[in-house]
């Protein structure tokens, strides 16, 4: 016997249940023809790189399969007169994968990155509470943040001796504006 991966689409407005309904029957005519399904991998619903039958998306199914020629084509044959299969592929392979397939891998793969991504999001975030308008605050301020304070206090105190140094000068400027004034009187 031979080894065959074989993938199909189902139309995307059937439901899981029926297809995995659909995965039994094909599992059953392989089965019938001297054949068996080694393994089945349901992928879900995935969009297609382009329109099939006016549709955009599809259910994906996995089938391996341990079995004669004649089992495959008859497969082949009830696939091609489904109404709910859009699309489907059969290949020989030398030898079957024993684990998860590679897509299956990839899926797991990403949900275990998008948790330690949001883990460390929400690890690294600042804890907030509401005050009392109902405006959010950060409980404690960060060490930038009181270095930035601390920074700022004393650029107010540099800014306040410019203040002084302006005003001690308009009143030195409005005593020479006065003598000035005095010595055209006389």
């Amino acid at each position: 016997m031979s080894f065959y991966e074989s993938v199909y689409i189902a139309r995307p407005d059937i439901s899981a249940a029926q297809v995995e309904a659909l995965t039994q029957s094909l599992t059953g005519i392989v089965e019938e023809n001297g054949g068996k399904v080694t393994k089945t991998e349901y992928w879900g619903v995935k969009s297609l790189a382009y329109r099939i039958k006016k549709n955009r998306k599809g259910h994906y199914s996995l089938l391996n399969l341990d079995a004669p020629p004649a089992a495959l084509k008859e497969m082949e044959r009830n696939m091609r007169l489904s109404e709910d299969i859009i699309r489907y592929m059969s290949v020989r392979v030398d030898q079957l994968e024993e684990g998860p397939s590679i897509v299956m891998q990839n899926k797991s793969g990403r949900e275990g990155r998008n948790r330690d991504r949001n883990a460390g999001f929400k690890a690294g975030a600042a804890k907030k509470t509401n005050d009392a308008g109902g405006n959010q605050k950060a409980d404690q301020p960060t060490e930038t943040v009181k270095a930035q304070t601390e920074t700022g206090g004393a650029q107010t105190e540099t800014v306040k001796a410019q203040t002084e140094t302006v005003k001690a000068q308009t009143e030195t400027g409005g005593a020479r504006t006065e003598t000035s004034e005095a010595g055209t009187e006389t």
